[in-house]
């Protein structure tokens, strides 16, 4: 699956480059939203089609929400280790990783702080993206299902979905739309109050 992604990013850069001109531009975003419209739906049509993946998520309670705390925690950890070296403060390098993958928020909301900043979270962010549609069949084969939802972050409800559906079960599908959902929520509220400490 990663090896097709990333072969698909491949012939697209080359037919972009190639044989594509100026005047598809514009329709690019909304084919791209269509495409990822319809992935999703039959990511949701084949987690829907297994019912007692939701009775085991159901059965798991509160328990659910600590892969997304947990996805979050080990990130602004990991960015805060990773700013110490590069020399940044706490707050710009935890601000930066907060955007968990959500490279095109993240930019826009450190934007007025910082243009280098925004660039750093922008880059970030996209890296994050990239390495988890690599990772995460890795990281499902040999260390498990819960652990391939950690690298997608945000975008384990949307463009890591269908890799983490078809890297791991119907059950770690679900959590990881949830955990999606929850960390794309908290980007808009974690960024401005960390660069703010």
């Amino acid at each position: 699956m990663t090896f097709k992604i990333i072969l698909s990013v491949v012939i697209g850069i080359g037919s972009g480059y190639f044989f594509f001109d100026q005047s598809i531009l514009p329709y690019t975003s909304t084919i791209v939203d269509m495409g990822l419209c319809l992935l999703l739906l039959f990511v949701g049509i084949d987690i829907g089609r297994n019912k007692s993946a939701f009775n085991k998520i159901k059965n798991m309670g509160f328990k659910i929400l600590l892969v997304p705390i947990m996805v979050m925690l080990g990130t602004l950890v990991g960015s805060c280790i990773g700013g110490f070296f590069l020399g940044l403060p706490v707050n710009e390098s935890s601000a930066i990783g907060a955007g968990f993958g959500w490279y095109t928020l993240s930019s826009i909301l450190l934007v007025d702080y910082s243009s280098e900043l925004s660039a750093l979270a922008f880059i970030s962010n996209v890296v994050r993206e990239i390495m988890a549609l690599i990772l995460i069949p890795i990281v499902a084969k040999y260390m498990g299902d819960l652990e391939a939802i950690g690298p997608a972050g945000a975008t384990a409800m949307d463009t890591s979905l269908p890799i983490i559906s078809n890297s791991t079960n119907s059950k770690t599908s679900i959590i990881a739309f949830i955990t999606g959902v929850i960390i794309s929520s908290c980007v808009p509220i974690l960024v401005p109050i960390l660069i703010n400490m």
